[in-house]
């Protein structure tokens, strides 16, 4: 049986120091492993004992890191245990084959994006033109597929993201707002359209999936199982369904409790 095992990376796997979240005196805090390096600085962090458990995994199921990342940002990440043979980037468009992109899967996503959606050209100009530089930090655009903005989350106006999602809506996109990053993403561009497509090629007999934000609840509805933490987009916004743990548990001990539970059902 070959079982597939697709999960978002960060603050579902592994967090930033901002996102740890540890509760209790600093005497008891977990062991900490870096996985990921920016700038010659640590930037993200798993448990040890997640790690070993990480490292179990990979040896028993077809693990997939599934995530938004652009494929430099994903390079920077040194998971333990055995390389994955497939990865997932910009939420679907990028599929990786150990390590190289595969490009027939990057012509059929830019296919059905230009059959369904206005062009990334328009959505990144109604951004910026519409953005207010008293909260816009940044504006990026990834991989040519989507575009970002990162913002000062005390500043930014709910409305203005209503209104943004009702106006991505009508053409094809959608828009999610995770930390200060707040993407828009065409809705053929699907982090569970990809791990079917790896699915198919290892012949799965099951799909378990983990994953924090809205741009995860087509991955965690597509899967046999799913597991969300108790943050993130998903748990702020009352996101369930019937085959997807909503643990209680947050921050990095979230994480822990997610690759304890891939592992049990992998057994």
């Amino acid at each position: 049986m070959t079982l597939v095992v697709a999960s978002d990376l960060d603050r579902t796997l592994i967090y930033s120091a901002a996102a740890l979240d540890l509760a209790g005196p600093d005497a008891s805090a977990p062991r900490l492993l870096c996985v990921e390096v920016y700038d010659r600085k640590p930037l993200s962090y798993m448990t040890e004992a997640a790690a070993a458990v990480l490292a179990e995994l990979t040896a028993s199921a077809v693990f997939v890191p599934t995530t938004t990342r652009t494929r430099e940002q994903y390079g920077r990440i040194s998971l333990p245990g055995r390389p994955p043979a497939y990865a997932i980037c910009a939420n679907g468009g990028e599929l990786l084959v150990g390590g190289e992109s595969d490009r027939g899967w990057r012509a059929s996503v830019e296919r059905r994006i230009a059959a369904d959606c206005a062009t990334l050209g328009e959505v990144r100009e109604h951004l910026v033109r519409t953005a207010d530089p008293a909260w816009l930090l940044k504006e990026r655009t990834a991989e040519d597929l989507f575009a970002y903005l990162v913002v000062d989350r005390s500043l930014l106006p709910g409305e203005w993201v209503a209104e943004l999602a009702e106006w991505a809506g009508a053409r094809g996109w959608s828009v999610s707002l995770q930390g200060r990053k707040l993407y828009a993403v065409p809705r053929p561009l699907t982090k569970s359209a990809a791990v079917a497509e790896v699915a198919r090629r290892t012949g799965a007999s099951e799909v378990l999936a983990a994953g924090d934000s809205l741009l995860d609840a087509d991955l965690l509805l597509a899967a046999g199982r799913g597991w969300r933490p108790g943050h993130g987009e998903l748990a702020d916004s009352g996101w369930s369904a019937p085959h997807v743990t909503a643990l209680q548990t947050r921050g990095v001990a979230a994480g822990e409790e997610i690759l304890r539970a891939f592992t049990g059902a992998a057994a």
